[in-house]
């Protein structure tokens, strides 16, 4: 699982960021709420814990724009306001869940464990893309209706790519969100199952999905 951290407060930030990958939690970490719009707009996370009050652009706006954008991860808003007025606004804003300052860590490790398990169970279980058509519930692929098989790590690979279609993704997220390892010990994983994804699925010789971005990464392409 990979969770955004967007609070000002730099101890607090920490702390939560040291229980999260105590959990085995994947953490990337920012202070501000441009930042955090900066992160969730370059990659894609699981959870994301967002304070409401920060500098340059609060957690309310930053809700706001990426909801305005479509961007359905789930918010837990982490706040000192406990007003029912200020819950209200979050929620109505499209924040998932609100836990107010102080709290108990064993708290928001349940609540986000729990955002994480409900973002799972309301996913489109069907992913299209031409004629490639992914279903997350049973793991199974079809290329023009005629059932490919992929090994369990190639699925995981290619469902990731598809579900952040037209996005470069770099090798170091796809390791975070598909492996969990280190860029440095595993550069050549990545591309030795791309290889053989490919095969699999990207046989029309006059437009591949799987694109590779020199330096960067891989795009899953769904338009020419």
């Amino acid at each position: 699982m990979k969770v955004l951290i967007v609070e000002d407060e730099e101890m607090l930030n920490n702390i939560i960021a040291k229980r999260l990958k105590v959990e085995s939690m994947i953490v990337d970490q920012c202070y501000n709420g441009e930042d955090g719009l900066d992160y969730i707009t370059t990659s894609s996370y699981d959870v994301i814990i967002m304070d409401i009050m920060m500098p340059k652009l609060d957690g309310l706006a930053v809700v706001r724009q990426m909801r305005a954008e479509g961007n359905k991860t789930p918010v837990l808003f982490l706040t000192a306001k406990d007003s029912l007025q200020d819950k209200v606004d979050g929620l109505n804003l499209g924040a998932d869940d609100y836990l107010v300052k102080p709290f108990e860590f064993d708290e928001l490790i349940a609540r986000v464990y729990a955002l994480a398990r409900r973002s799972r169970n309301q996913a489109v279980e069907d992913i299209l893309a031409g004629p490639l058509r992914i279903n997350q519930k049973s793991r199974s692929v079809w290329l023009h209706e005629v059932p490919v098989t992929l090994t369990a790590k190639e699925f995981d690979l290619l469902f990731y790519l598809a579900s952040n279609p037209n996005i470069v993704l770099s090798r170091q997220q796809i390791l975070d969100h598909v492996w969990e390892y280190d860029y440095e010990s595993y550069s050549n994983l990545i591309d030795v199952y791309i290889k053989d994804l490919r095969k699999k699925i990207d046989v029309d010789e006059s437009f591949k999905m799987i694109q590779t971005v020199r330096g960067v990464g891989y795009v899953f392409r769904t338009e020419e």
